[in-house]
């Protein structure tokens, strides 16, 4: 049913492109039917949903969600993942320490 309501649409679009070119030349009317078959073929298969995906699908697992490590410790790939912004990039307990006169020390116009 899906392909007969595509096919529908798509030469009643052929058809509508042919009507206000066909009294010209055949180049003008192969390209109005394209123009039409296009729009028909867009409105076909919108209105038929073929290109829906199945929703069925079954999701894949990840490595974590098979084999959870214990504890956590907030290592894995997706707490890392989470945690970038607040940690700027750094894997916990590997942050270096800040300077003592703070990211400026070296400022040229820095007044000591």
């Amino acid at each position: 049913m899906r392909k007969a309501i595509f096919l529908f649409f798509l030469l009643l679009g052929i058809g509508i492109g042919y009507l206000p070119a066909r009294n010209d030349d055949w180049g003008m009317r192969i390209v109005m039917m394209a123009v039409g078959a296009l729009f028909g073929g867009a409105i076909g298969g919108g209105l038929s949903q073929i290109g829906k995906q199945a929703s069925n699908r079954r999701r894949l697992l990840t490595e974590e969600e098979i084999e959870p490590i214990p504890g956590g410790l907030g290592t894995s790939g997706r707490d890392l993942a989470a945690n970038y912004w607040r940690d700027e990039g750094h894997a916990p307990f590997m942050k270096p320490p800040r300077p003592e006169l703070g990211n400026h020390m070296f400022d040229a116009d820095k007044n000591l």
